[in-house]
């Protein structure tokens, strides 16, 4: 995942609607069944987990049979124990009770519920990381030990790499141009820890490791798949089974990049695909919250002020920006709500461009009764002339023509904020190019224009604008402007 502390904003579903998810969820619904199972002769190892003479009455309680009956009891009794729905009453005995968290589940509020969840996600989370038990019992040496060295096994680093594939499918799942709700290959999330971004055509050894990655992660994936974390198709056992096949490596390599006209869909499929779920997506933003990171939700701005509104979407991409205030306005009346705005565009520092932006983006969406907060700031060196901009786009007869000062002023601002909202774009360009073309003399005089961002504009303009002779006099405006302003 990338080292950024801020990631992109997400969409939750409402709390009520992703704890009626938790309590569907197989392992926890298995949980809270042992849990209300449990009795006073109910008897537990040292360990917490159930004796091995018990497993089968609680495979039996849960309805389930089969060859790993047992095993997914062991598994459902330990999520049980870890989340409180059990407690241990005396360790010596190896006797249980009822858990405090158990009556969370029926008597809680949604939060409550999903708190529960949150710690058996973590229960699994921790089980993904463990070798196979097949590979555990392999490793027993003669003195009844296991030897983890045998295993190759780095729990450190097994849970740093788990924590980076989820990281990654988050933030795929997150930004904008990503899949959103749709699977990812398991090719490209195994790709996304392997490949480096700088890296062309993937060598045989690089591909290798991808291959490795993608075993496994298919099996810490089914592991998840129970608590809910994840939707998952595994990957085909056909596949498996022929796995050093040219064609299946040379296919691996062509879902890696993501794009092939050779693969279809349907072969890709059968790499493995996985889905983060709605409760999926609310986990792992709790376990980036809990880790340090920035990681906001649509929504949780709309009880603040203007101020934070506007600085915290700031980096927002557009589509979820625009969201986040419309949350936000439909809190508030309109007229108080457009002057709470205007007030907090005001500035001069570094951020005030963009802030200025996405308030003027907010106003696009006030109606006629907004009116007279634009006409009080039509004077107003700052925000004069977005306040025109919005009157008129609105139909507004009667608005002040703009001084020339304010005209460049605006401009230079407005640039200024597109610079930092989205770089070097296509759209600025376009932009730049326009600005050129419709004045003849605009670095003559913009490089006089007293906005503290006017030198950085240029020098901008310059690099961005494709003709030599126009980009040559942007930076000698640029130049002017930084020498006006004394550095």
């Amino acid at each position: 995942m990338s080292d950024s502390s801020s990631l992109p904003p997400v969409r939750l579903h409402p709390e009520a609607e992703l704890a009626r998810d938790a309590l569907s969820t197989p392992l926890l619904s298995r949980a809270t069944r042992l849990a209300r199972w449990a009795g006073p002769d109910t008897r537990v190892d040292a360990g917490g987990g159930l004796v091995e003479e018990q497993l089968p009455a609680a495979a039996e309680a849960l309805g389930l049979s089969g060859d790993d009956a047992a095993a997914y009891a062991s598994e459902a009794w330990r999520v049980a124990v870890d989340t409180g729905l059990v407690e241990i009453v005396d360790e010596e005995a190896g006797t249980v009770g009822t858990g405090a968290e158990l009556a969370l589940l029926t008597g809680g509020s949604p939060q409550d519920v999903l708190g529960v969840w949150l710690a058996a996600l973590e229960t699994v989370i921790a089980d993904a990381c463990v070798p196979d038990l097949d590979d555990l019992v392999d490793a027993i040496d003669t003195g009844g030990e296991i030897d983890f060295s045998s295993l190759d096994w780095d729990p450190e680093a097994e849970a740093e790499f788990l924590d980076g594939v989820l990281g990654n499918l988050y933030l795929l799942t997150a930004s904008e141009d990503g899949p959103g709700d749709a699977p990812v290959p398991l090719p490209a999330l195994a790709a996304s820890m392997i490949v480096p971004s700088d890296m062309g055509e993937p060598t045989n050894d690089v591909l290798e490791q991808v291959s490795d990655a993608m075993m496994r992660l298919d099996d810490q994936f089914r592991v998840l798949a129970p608590v809910g974390l994840v939707d998952y198709r595994p990957v085909d056992e056909a596949l498996m089974a022929d796995a050093d096949a040219d064609a299946d490596a040379e296919a691996e390599a062509e879902a890696a990049e993501g794009t092939s006209a050779a693969v279809d869909e349907t072969d890709v499929s059968r790499y493995g695909m996985v889905r983060l779920t709605p409760l999926g997506l609310y986990g792992l933003r709790s376990r980036l919250l809990e880790a340090g990171f920035e990681a906001p939700a649509v929504g949780d701005l709309a009880d603040k002020g203007a101020d934070a509104l506007l600085d915290g979407t700031a980096t927002f991409p557009q589509v979820a920006a625009r969201a986040e205030t419309e949350m936000w306005l439909a809190r508030r009346e309109s007229l108080a709500a457009a002057r709470e705005l205007l007030a907090a565009a005001r500035g001069l520092d570094a951020g005030a461009p963009l802030r200025r932006l996405r308030c003027q983006q907010a106003l696009s969406l006030l109606g006629a009764e907004a009116e007279p907060a634009l006409r009080e700031v039509l004077d107003d060196p700052e925000l004069g002339g977005l306040a025109r901009v919005w009157l008129t786009e609105a139909g507004f007869s009667d608005v002040p023509a703009p001084s020339q000062d304010l005209v460049f002023w605006l401009t230079v601002d407005t640039v200024a904020a597109q610079l930092a909202a989205e770089g070097n774009s296509d759209e600025l360009r376009a932009l730049v190019e326009g600005l050129a073309a419709q004045h003849g003399g605009f670095f003559a005089a913009a490089w006089r224009v007293d906005h503290p961002a006017t030198a950085d504009v240029l020098e901008a303009m310059g690099r961005l604008h494709p003709d030599k002779r126009i980009a040559k006099e942007a930076r000698k405006a640029a130049f002017k402007a930084r020498s006006q302003q004394g550095g």
